[in-house]
């Protein structure tokens, strides 16, 4: 399947989830993201986690009780997220506190006010949180369409880990993959993890 056929099809599956079922599928997909942190280099380095923040209201993985569990468990990791610019189409980035103020933004997305926090570059990341709408078995992922992320994880390390997160188990294949597009390390489900050879 192609990309626009597969986002319409999963934005109508993720619509028909149950808030309830949105919160059980984000909790325990939590649960295998410190899993794999534990396994991680990240477990003991010191190190800048980016994470995206959800649109509640579109039915997103919920993934505030990641960023709560590496505040009070990995207090030597910090978390940052983006803020958007919609005429670029590109990302900025600012570190994340519980006492970080936000607002959201034109699509609902909760972000910091730029001028209030300290803002960081793509390369400073060790770990980045990928939202998506589904992925497949060889680690593409189909998301909003908006290019946000393929241009933010292009500019990051070679050695930052791109760990998608997913509501749903992967597709066999994203047929109209391009050369642009950044294939993921791994991708977390609310079941398990799914590791791909990206090198």
């Amino acid at each position: 399947m192609i990309k626009a056929t597969i986002r319409q099809q999963f934005l109508a599956q993720r619509r028909a989830l149950s808030i309830d079922e949105v919160s059980v599928r984000s909790q325990l997909l939590t649960q295998h993201f410190f899993e794999f942190l534990k396994a991680s280099r990240l477990a003991s380095e010191s190190g800048v986690i980016h994470a995206f923040l959800p649109i509640i209201r579109q039915n997103e993985v919920d993934t505030w009780p990641i960023i709560w569990g590496i505040w009070e468990n990995f207090s030597h990791l910090q978390v940052a997220v983006p803020v958007t610019n919609a005429s670029t189409h590109t990302l900025s980035h600012y570190l994340l506190s519980p006492a970080t103020l936000l607002v959201e933004n034109r699509w609902g997305i909760p972000e910091p006010i730029p001028t209030d926090t300290q803002p960081l570059s793509s390369d400073e990341f060790s770990l980045i949180l990928v939202p998506l709408l589904i992925f497949d078995q060889q680690g593409h992922r189909v998301g909003y369409g908006g290019g946000f992320y393929d241009r933010f994880l292009a500019e990051c390390r070679p050695d930052c880990l791109k760990i998608g997160v997913s509501l749903f188990e992967p597709i066999e294949c994203i047929d109209d993959v391009e050369p642009t597009d950044i294939r993921l390390d791994a991708c977390i489900t609310p079941w398990k993890t799914y590791r791909f050879s990206t090198h």
